[in-house]
């Protein structure tokens, strides 16, 4: 207990800095900024804004990039609420009562719902993360190539576990993205592979560039091939921001049971955050409702506060993979993970001895963030209502240009902004075929990563494959991802799964 309380005071000695305080800022307000605009979710968010941060300093990008992070995924429950258009996945669940509420008027409560419910789900995240990422750091430095290997193939096997639609579908995003992660220069030999003779692919392909493309681009040609009335935009009034005193009583058992949620489900690789905020939601269904409460589905608050809560907590816990066995549980962390790489930060369990600053920084600078977006978007909630009547035809051209010349300026390479181009409709076609796009950003981020771990093993053991299943960490890692699976094949689990995922 002591060892944490020193930790935190070194982690809040270093938050506390005049800089990271308005890095962490800057993060929560560009992140809520774009949040808000509709089909931006944190992903493309983070991909946008990556650029931003190549010139400051390790700490100070972290920071700013996880408040980005929170922030886009807090902006992303107010364009749900109030224009029915989730601002990203784990924000579906908070539209069906959310924009319910708002068309009654009720915008406000709804709004500040999701504001205090994600604030006390982030603290409660920021304490779980500081209390196991040092347990875990420590299991984490036992583990050598077979390990890792083999806790990215259950990874892998959990994204495909918790992808939403259908399971060949999240199967075949996720070896499409291990077959792009094989573009490039070979491991060990130095020789180009798939690169077709075109010099600008000896590198691989950019991970911005297929996130922008698939995630930014995709969603905008998206956008733009629906009828003008399907894009319009809410307008109402909002009266009235305090929830009363009957929802606060409603809300707050709600609220802890998303963030037990949330805190426990962020962990898991695939998709935490998305997971735990259907689950939650799911959960207050199931919940008796009281005399007098709205059903759900009508605009009932439960049904914006437990998502939110759960979803946020979500967002904090996934960073304990992250940070202490530097495997990327989603895509945003793998966007995270391309940050650290940028920075010469090899993430995993040496984070935490080799730069104690930076872990424990980052984990003070959460629990400032989360406050920053409670003082930052309580205020602001009418002038994002007035964001949102920019009409798409300004909107699109600025997000395009904007994609473009963050793109650009990673390499300097025109090359890239033609490879956006080129994702950007291969993401509408994901889009069109209902792929989630999630599992390919993980496969093409975990691949190359496997692809080292695998033939390193392989090295050490000259070649004999039965190092997976002889090393005891390996073999009941590689048993829990085959458990998974036939989990998942099971009939029963199936349908249960596909019940799950549907919206009402």
């Amino acid at each position: 207990m002591m060892d944490l309380y020193d930790h935190l005071a070194l982690g809040f000695g270093v938050a506390f800095t005049f800089q990271n305080l308005i890095y962490a800022f800057i993060g929560c307000l560009l992140g809520t900024l774009i949040g808000v605009l509709p089909g931006i979710g944190p992903l493309a968010t983070i991909a946008m804004l990556l650029p931003a941060t190549y010139g400051l300093p390790p700490v100070a990008a972290l920071i700013m990039l996880s408040g980005i992070y929170y922030g886009a995924q807090y902006g992303g429950s107010t364009t749900a609420i109030l224009v029915n258009l989730p601002g990203e996945s784990s924000s579906v669940v908070t539209v069906i009562d959310g924009h319910q509420m708002a068309r009654k008027g009720r915008a406000g409560p709804a709004l500040s719902a999701a504001a205090l419910g994600s604030f006390f789900a982030g603290c409660v995240g920021t304490l779980v993360l500081a209390a196991f990422a040092p347990p875990l750091t420590e299991v984490a430095l036992s583990f050598g190539p077979a390990e890792y290997f083999a806790l990215m193939v259950l990874g892998l096997i959990g994204a495909v576990v918790l992808a939403s639609g259908s399971l060949i579908k999240a199967l075949a995003m996720i070896v499409l993205g291990l077959l792009i992660g094989l573009v490039g220069t070979d491991v060990n030999s130095g020789v180009a592979r798939f690169s077709f003779d075109i010099p600008e692919l000896t590198d691989g392909i950019s991970f911005v560039v297929i996130a922008m493309g698939i995630f930014g681009y995709g969603e905008i040609i998206s956008n733009l091939s629906q009828d003008e009335e399907k894009r319009e935009v809410f307008v109402g009034k909002v009266k009235g921001l305090m929830p009363t005193a009957e929802d606060f009583k409603r809300m707050a058992p709600a609220v802890l049971r998303g963030t037990a949620l949330g805190s426990v489900l962020g962990i898991l690789p695939g998709g935490g955050a998305l997971l735990s905020s259907f689950a939650a939601y799911t959960i207050e269904k199931k919940t008796k409702l009281k005399p007098g409460e709205v059903p759900f589905g009508q605009g009932n608050i439960r049904g914006v506060a437990a998502p939110e809560a759960a979803n946020n907590a979500g967002s904090q816990t996934s960073f304990i993979p992250l940070l202490t066995l530097g495997i990327p549980p989603n895509a945003v962390m793998a966007l995270m993970v391309g940050a650290m790489t940028i920075h010469n930060i090899q993430p995993g369990p040496q984070v935490m001895t080799a730069n104690p600053e930076l872990f424990w920084g980052l984990i003070a600078s959460m629990w400032i963030g989360n406050l920053m977006l409670v003082i930052l978007n309580l205020p602001l909630i009418g002038l994002w209502v007035k964001l949102l009547t920019v009409p798409y035809r300004w909107l699109f051209p600025a997000i395009v240009l904007f994609c473009a010349i963050g793109v650009y300026s990673t390499n300097n390479n025109s090359f890239d902004i033609w490879m956006v181009a080129l994702f950007g409709f291969i993401g509408y076609l994901f889009i069109k075929l209902g792929c989630e796009p999630a599992p390919l950003l993980l496969g093409l981020i975990l691949g190359p990563m496997m692809e080292e771990y695998l033939r390193r093993a392989m090295l050490i053991s000259r070649g004999d494959w039965s190092v997976f299943v002889t090393r005891p960490i390996s073999a009941s890692l590689l048993a829990a991802a085959v458990v998974l699976l036939i989990i998942v094949l099971l009939p029963s689990i199936k349908k249960k799964r596909e019940e799950a995922f549907v919206e009402e």
